[in-house]
């Protein structure tokens, strides 16, 4: 039998740990922080919690995920394909610094991909 995504990737606390790292790396870079600006701390721990969930069941985990659909989410964020390849190009830095292996990190980034058109408003 087949191992999933999450099962390859490490698991829960793994994903939690990739979720958190990327989550800085996109808070700092001056591209993207707008998107982060005017979060509270706790507003802040949800968001987290909220991709920590989505990653986990959309790579087959055990968590359910409670958050709104991609698209209602990140409506009038004016997200466009620059934002979206600077994210690409931190999370790969994220998923180096663990050792992720080439085939799962192309599996991330399909999975991703697929819903990118629900993400980026703008090409």
């Amino acid at each position: 039998m087949a191992r999933t995504l999450y099962e390859r990737l490490g698991g829960y606390d793994a994903i939690a740990f990739v979720v958190d790292s990327l989550m800085a790396r996109l808070r700092d870079d001056a591209r993207l922080a707008r998107y982060f600006a005017g979060h509270g701390e706790d507003s802040a721990k949800r968001l987290r919690q909220l991709q920590v969930d989505m990653i986990c069941q959309a790579t087959g985990g055990p968590c359910f995920y409670l958050g709104r659909e991609m698209r209602t989410v990140h409506k009038g964020l004016g997200i466009d394909g620059g934002d979206w390849q600077t994210m690409i190009t931190h999370l790969v830095g994220v998923l180096d610094s663990f050792k992720v292996s080439d085939a799962e990190q192309k599996d991330v980034l399909k999975l991703l991909n697929s819903i990118k058109n629900d993400i980026v408003e703008r090409p």
